[in-house]
């Protein structure tokens, strides 16, 4: 399988990335039991398409051992070169404590050690509260970190857009900011999308498939109820439907994916993420990889090359338009989590 082009993005200077990214946190444990070395065997067949860039943490359970354990077996198999062609973007989510230089160095060279690696490719930082200054002393010792060559470039996860201009302000060099973003969720073009483009500040969307909602197999469905649904992602995501707008509007919505789908060959999904894809600030999407269990190679491949027309979004935003506004509902990216 050979990716177009329009696959890949220049998100630094010295990092070229796939636009559709790998998401680890379906081997974290909670999405079912995953073999190791089926997985990292699966690994190859992702790079091999063309799909090189990986997205973890390091409380994502054995995501970054994954990655070390892979890089080991690539460069035995293909020679060290072979390490240049993929990216991993690891997360770091201390607990609410005080940060002290050691202390984030200590946790930033486990992140280190487990993946293999002398420098992390993308360190994206997320804090679980606001009321101290405990994540600004964070980020000074891993900007610190950086200017020792530990860390190539910073990001963050999960703030909203006053913390990410304060953080900013404050002299933070910050690439890339990992939200929540969907057809569904469109929180971020409130206020995040307009700060990132004024501040140069790319971003990567988590749950732009909701979990798996935004698929053929909820099409015409009864509803779920909450044992039924088999992962900690659809559990997740179900919640955000149900403030969104509840089960009727979402199988409107879905009969209406399902034809703009159908009339340009591809799948629900596919039209899921390239909406996303689409909208400014965007680098990429994370589309989850349960290794070794269920893998969507060949059919994420056709979003590089679909182009949604303006009828496709004037359906789409027909539906949105009788939806509840989650901004509202729920208030700025990340304040779910806090």
């Amino acid at each position: 399988m050979n990716l177009p082009s329009s696959s890949r993005l220049q998100l630094t200077p010295d990092l070229n990335i796939c636009r559709i990214l790998n998401g680890m946190w379906q081997v974290s444990g909670k999405h079912g039991a995953i073999d190791s070395t089926s997985a990292i065997q699966t690994m190859f067949d992702y790079i091999d398409a063309g799909f090189t860039t990986w997205d973890l943490a390091d409380i994502y359970g054995p995501a970054e051992d994954f990655i070390g354990q892979f890089r080991h077996q690539l460069t035995t198999i293909r020679g060290k070169e072979a390490l240049s062609n993929i990216q991993a973007f690891t997360k770091w989510v201390p607990k609410p404590t005080p940060m002290t230089k050691q202390f984030v160095e200590d946790q930033i060279n486990i992140s280190r050690q487990r993946m293999g690696v002398e420098t992390l490719d993308l360190l994206q930082f997320h804090c679980w509260r606001y009321q101290d200054n405990n994540y600004l002393d964070a980020l000074k010792y891993l900007s610190e970190l950086q200017e020792e060559g530990k860390i190539k470039h910073l990001g963050l996860t999960n703030f909203d857009t006053e913390h990410l201009h304060e953080i900013v302000e404050a002299g933070i060099n910050i690439v890339s900011h990992q939200v929540q973003f969907s057809i569904l969720d469109r929180r971020p073009e409130v206020n995040m999308i307009p700060l990132c483009l004024q501040k140069n500040i790319k971003l990567f969307t988590y749950g732009t498939l909701c979990g798996g909602f935004l698929s053929e197999k909820f099409l015409g469905q009864p509803e779920p109820q909450t044992e039924q649904l088999s992962t900690a992602s659809l559990k997740e995501y179900k919640i955000i439907l149900d403030k969104w707008g509840g089960w009727n509007l979402f199988q409107e919505l879905l009969t209406v994916l399902s034809s703009i789908a159908v009339k340009h060959g591809v799948s629900i999904s596919n039209i899921a993420v390239r909406y996303i894809l689409d909208k400014p600030a965007v680098a990429g999407v994370i589309v989850g990889a349960r290794l070794g269990i269920s893998e969507h190679l060949k059919d994420n491949a056709r979003v590089f090359n679909l182009q949604l027309d303006r009828e496709d979004s004037d359906r789409i935003n027909a539906v949105l338009e009788k939806s509840h506004n989650l901004y509202e509902l729920i208030g700025d990216c990340g304040d779910e989590l806090r």
